[in-house]
């Protein structure tokens, strides 16, 4: 069990109390690592308090940058991530932890009955519509932090992963690109404790920044075809209007139509190489399971 947290006094003891109550008896080994992301009002010591192992940051490194520390640390087999806001109702993790036998990664997806604001559901809805058509499969929840993952499946995709509070969906893009196998469960997320941390102008553009790096890196064809058969088709009416106005094409017509044709020619370079890429990464991915193999 993974906690990120950054000035979470109010809610952590709660939340790593929750987890100790749920699972203690469920599993065989329960270890809860509480990141400490530079807090300055003693999020670390009610974490020790309530029973967590605390690894700190000396200053504020950014939400991803915990998890990512967490994963590094972490000595279980599966890593359960969820927030320290109070969002994330520790009852949830039994069914969350149970398709585990048969998947890499298991997401809580938060349904009708999840608190949050309108503004945030709707950008949700447009991540999870994107996501959806770059990976060719149904993404429920794109940005839900309450997960569980096996730890070689993460580490994978560490060097990936921002060190901001996109992190999820870094990661559900590239598990899905990479053939795991991924299922979402419904869950029901309450009010945080405190104010989010969140900026939805910074942030939200810093999401769609995330999905068309992973979207370029994954799938770049599908990525591009969109916006080159958008150039290509208004070049296409456009030229034949001038056509049929004005007997002539224009600068206009050219530029639109060879936008398209460099746009497609480029993309399928950029496939190319995708695929090269991800051949290395999967060899890599290998060869460091044998080592563990071996060393076992």
């Amino acid at each position: 069990m993974v906690i990120p947290a950054r000035d979470e006094v109010r809610s952590i003891g709660a939340v790593v109390a929750g987890v100790e109550r749920v699972l203690r008896q469920r599993v065989a080994s329960l270890e809860v690592l509480v990141v400490d992301d530079g807090s300055a009002d003693g999020t670390a010591e009610a974490a020790r308090v309530a029973g967590a192992r605390v690894v700190t940051h000396p200053y504020s490194i950014g939400n991803g940058a915990a998890v990512k520390t967490g994963i590094r640390r972490a000595r279980g087999e599966v890593v359960v991530l969820m927030d320290a806001d109070g969002q994330h109702d520790p009852e949830d993790l039994p069914r969350i932890l149970g398709p585990m036998a048969r998947h890499d990664m298991v997401v809580g997806a938060r349904g009708r009955g999840s608190e949050g604001a309108w503004h945030r559901n709707l950008a949700n809805r447009v991540y999870n519509g994107f996501a959806s058509y770059i990976t060719r499969r149904k993404v429920q929840d794109l940005t839900s932090g309450y997960r569980a993952v096996r730890r070689r499946v993460a580490l994978e995709f560490l060097y990936l992963l921002p060190n901001e509070f996109s992190y999820p969906t870094t990661l559900t893009l590239s598990c899905f690109r990479s053939g795991y196998a991924v299922r979402y469960v419904p869950i029901a997320a309450r009010r945080r404790v405190g104010r989010s941390k969140i900026r939805i102008a910074r942030d939200g553009f810093l999401f769609l920044l995330i999905l068309f790096k992973v979207g370029t890196l994954y799938s770049p064809l599908r990525t591009f075809l969109p916006f080159s058969f958008a150039s290509l088709a208004a070049g296409l009416l456009y030229g034949s209007w001038m056509i049929g106005v004005h007997h002539h094409f224009s600068n206009g017509v050219l530029i639109l139509l060879v936008t398209g044709l460099m746009t497609f020619l480029m993309s399928l370079i950029a496939q190319q190489v995708s695929l090269l890429r991800l051949e290395i990464a999967e060899a890599r991915a290998a060869a460091h399971r044998g080592e563990g193999e071996d060393a076992s």
